[in-house]
């Protein structure tokens, strides 16, 4: 079995075709179970059974053929469920993040609701501060997987963002909010996830990201001698064959966006710098119309 873990938050997982055997996979993950289970008994520790969730993943045409999976698993059993949270992120069957785009929305707005109750009596910084406390930090949270989304889900948290810069800059909610987020210098939600991958694929090409990031980039290299294999670009990865999930793969917009990048922004060898010139490309070009 493959595994994940963070802290005390483990994922066992197994990919399985549409037509596997399911009585198979079932066995084995029955088994890795007990194993863990017998594990930390002996290591006067306890499994909590309540927390362990099943999931399976699947398009949307084959969860109708994916459905009443169930786990024997200490005297219980485990149901597959329709979504699960993994480090504060929510997915669904589909990894669609609809989910996750409706908590994010509905505590950002819980927020901003809060906030504008005190608004008259604090200052633009100070609600600057509290907006980006605690609406900001929760839609910048793990945005990098809602790159490739449907719109509607960016929208959303567009929304969210629209919001709370009319909060900061006490705008009327149908003031433009194009020369807002201008003066904020705010990126939007588009942008924010982009700007997340772009760091975490510089970061991966320097060797400061996790070894599974970093297996999944390829730097260029020209069969022969070319003036482009000195300019920091990737090898993208042969053709996908699914838009709604292999287009969303880190192997294939890592590639895509790194390459779309200036030559001068590419090869800039200090991250804070990398950063904030990234951010400034990006404003740029989010805002092209405007400047």
């Amino acid at each position: 079995m493959s595994y994940h873990s963070y802290t005390d938050d483990t994922q066992v997982y197994q990919f399985i075709r549409p037509q596997g055997d399911w009585c198979d996979l079932s066995n084995r993950l029955e088994k890795c179970l007990s194993d863990i289970g017998d594990w930390m008994s002996a290591n006067m520790l306890k499994l909590n059974e309540d927390k362990t969730e099943l999931i399976i993943f699947a398009p949307k045409h084959q969860l109708k053929h994916l459905s009443d999976f169930r786990l024997a698993f200490d005297g219980t059993v485990l149901s597959d469920v329709s979504c699960v949270k993994n480090l504060g992120m929510y997915f669904d069957k589909t990894i669609s993040m609809e989910n996750q785009a409706c908590t994010i929305t509905k505590a950002c707005f819980y927020q901003i609701r809060n906030i504008g109750r005190i608004r008259s009596l604090i200052s633009v910084e100070a609600c600057k501060t509290l907006v980006c406390s605690l609406v900001t930090s929760r839609l910048d949270y793990g945005n990098a997987l809602l790159y490739g989304t449907n719109t509607n889900i960016i929208s959303k948290l567009q929304r969210v963002q629209n919001t709370a810069a009319r909060l900061i800059t006490r705008k009327r909610k149908f003031d433009s909010i194009t020369p807002v987020l201008i003066s904020l210098h705010c990126l939007p939600i588009h942008y924010r996830c982009q700007y997340k991958l772009l760091l975490y694929v510089y970061k991966a090409q320097h060797c400061n990201a996790p070894s599974y990031l970093q297996d999944l980039i390829t730097p260029y290299k020209p069969s022969r001698s070319l003036r482009s294999e000195n300019c920091m670009l990737l090898h993208p990865p042969n053709d996908v064959r699914t838009k709604s999930y292999g287009e969303r793969r880190f192997d294939k917009t890592a590639p895509t966006l790194w390459n779309s990048l200036p030559s001068s922004l590419r090869s800039v060898n200090s991250l804070c710098v990398f950063k904030k010139q990234l951010k400034t490309h990006l404003f740029r070009t989010a805002f092209k119309d405007f400047l």
